[in-house]
C-alpha cells in the first residue's frame, strides 16, 4: 500500500497557478498517495486563519506534515499562512522576490493579475476558437474548414474533442475534428469534406485495448466496444494515415497537454495568445 500525504492548494484567487505547479511537481513522487484539497479564494486575515487550522488539524490526524502550495499576494495573509503546521512552498516570495532584485523594481503586487483579462485581444481569439472547436465537432459541420488551422482525424473515442478544446482553450488554435467511420476506413479513402484539406489533418491513433475500454463505458458489450471491431479500426485508420502521408500520434499514454503540444510543433503551428 502506497504512503499517504495531504497536498493542499491555497490561492487568493482560482488557484489555478497553486493547482497547475503543484500537480507537476507531486507526479513526480508517484509511490505516494496524494489527497489533493484546492482552497480558492483566501483573501482575508480570517479566512486564513480558517485555512490554517484545517491544515494543522490534518497535520495533526496523520503525524506528517501537509504539503501547502501557496499563491498569496497579501503579506499579511501569506505570513499567517506560512505559519501553518505544513510544509509551505509559496510561488510569488520563492519567484517575486528574485525577479524584483534582478528587473530592479517592485512587484505590483496585484490579486489576480495573472487570469485578469489584460489582453482583450487575446481573450477574443480564445474565445472565437473554442465557439469554433464546439461548432466543428465530430464531423457535424465542414463547411468552416478553410478557416482550420488544424483538423483531427481519427476513429470515435480517440480523443479528438478534448484535444480540440485544449488546443482552442491554451493556445488560441482553431481546431475542427472528424471522425473517420466505417465506410471511409473500408475504402481507405478520404472524405469528400477533407480532401481539399488535406495539409491540414493529423491524424490520432490509440491502442485498441484502450479503446474497448473506453467505449465499453459508452456502450457496454456492443459491437462498438468489442476488441475486435477496436483492433480493425485502428489498424485501417494507420493504414489511412500512411497512405495519405498524415502525420499522426498515439494518444494511449498521453495527457490532453502533451498531444496538444506535439501538434503544435509536428503541424508547425504557433500558439496566438499572448
Amino acid at each position: 500500500m502506497k504512503p499517504k500525504r495531504t497536498a493542499f492548494f491555497v490561492s487568493d484567487r482560482t488557484g489555478i497557478t497553486s493547482e497547475t505547479l503543484g500537480h507537476s511537481l507531486l507526479a513526480q513522487f508517484s509511490s505516494i498517495d496524494f489527497e489533493q484539497i484546492a482552497i480558492p479564494f483566501v483573501d482575508t486575515t480570517e479566512k486564513a486563519h480558517r485555512v490554517v487550522d484545517r491544515i494543522n488539524l490534518a497535520a495533526e490526524a496523520e503525524e506528517a506534515r501537509p504539503l501547502v502550495f501557496g499563491t498569496i499576494i497579501d503579506k499579511n495573509i501569506r505570513t499567517i499562512i506560512g505559519g501553518c503546521a505544513g510544509f509551505t512552498i509559496d510561488v510569488f516570495s520563492t519567484y517575486l522576490e528574485p525577479l524584483e532584485r534582478e528587473l530592479g523594481i517592485q512587484s505590483s503586487y496585484s490579486v489576480g493579475k495573472s487570469h485578469a483579462i489584460v489582453d482583450k485581444e487575446s481573450y477574443d481569439i480564445r474565445i472565437d476558437a473554442v465557439h469554433f472547436a464546439l461548432d466543428n465537432d465530430d464531423g457535424a459541420r465542414t463547411r468552416h474548414y478553410d478557416k482550420a488551422d488544424v483538423i483531427l482525424v481519427g476513429v470515435s473515442r480517440s480523443g479528438k474533442t478534448p484535444t480540440c478544446l485544449y488546443l482552442a482553450l491554451q493556445f488560441g488554435i482553431c481546431a475542427a475534428n472528424y471522425p473517420l467511420t466505417e465506410d471511409d476506413l473500408d475504402d481507405l479513402e478520404l472524405p469528400a469534406a477533407l480532401k481539399p484539406h488535406r495539409k491540414k489533418l493529423f491524424g490520432l491513433s490509440i491502442d485498441p485495448e484502450r479503446l474497448a475500454a473506453i467505449r465499453n463505458e459508452r456502450k457496454p458489450n456492443s459491437r462498438y466496444s468489442s476488441y475486435t471491431q477496436c483492433v480493425e479500426e485502428v489498424r485501417h485508420a494507420e493504414a489511412l494515415y500512411a497512405r495519405f502521408g498524415i502525420n499522426f500520434l498515439n494518444s494511449t499514454h498521453a495527457s490532453i497537454e502533451e498531444i496538444s503540444t506535439r501538434i503544435l510543433e509536428s503541424a508547425g503551428l504557433k500558439r496566438k495568445l499572448a
